[in-house]
């Protein structure tokens, strides 16, 4: 199986971001959204999970995957291709930067935060963008 995580990059916002300061994202009526799911991962557990354990996680509760398959329906997800983190809606309309640790581990920076400008200009840490929401 291969490794889809990121280690020592920063995800900075997509270029056409819509926000200049991060929004929390809220529910739609009572669904949670992938975007409240992954902020309230990452947000709550900073430094806790890698892009994969993110992915899955979302994917297992999203068509409730009982915990005894979890392994072998990973395994069955990750086979595919999957969208990694840069496409994230938190990265792409929130205004939240992603930033994974020497091990994979993923938190959150505001746009608008001292700490993200910090992570965005730190030697060392690889630097991608988010992916644009529009062609343009």
């Amino acid at each position: 199986m291969t490794d889809n995580n990121y280690y020592g990059t920063f995800i900075q916002v997509a270029d056409d971001c819509p926000v200049t300061a991060a929004e929390v994202p809220k529910t739609k009526g009572s669904a949670r959204t992938v975007a409240v799911m992954q902020y309230d991962m990452i947000v709550n557990y900073p430094y806790q999970y890698t892009q994969e354990d993110i992915l899955f996680e979302i994917f297992a509760a999203r068509t409730g995957i009982a915990e005894g398959n979890q392994s072998s329906e990973r395994e069955k997800f990750f086979s595919k291709g999957q969208p990694c983190l840069r496409t994230s809606p938190l990265a792409k309309r929130y205004g939240w930067g992603i930033h994974f640790d020497d091990q994979g581990k993923a938190a959150l920076y505001a746009v608008e935060s001292a700490d993200y400008e910090r992570l965005k200009h730190t030697p060392g840490i690889k630097q991608v963008k988010a992916m644009r929401s529009s062609r343009g």
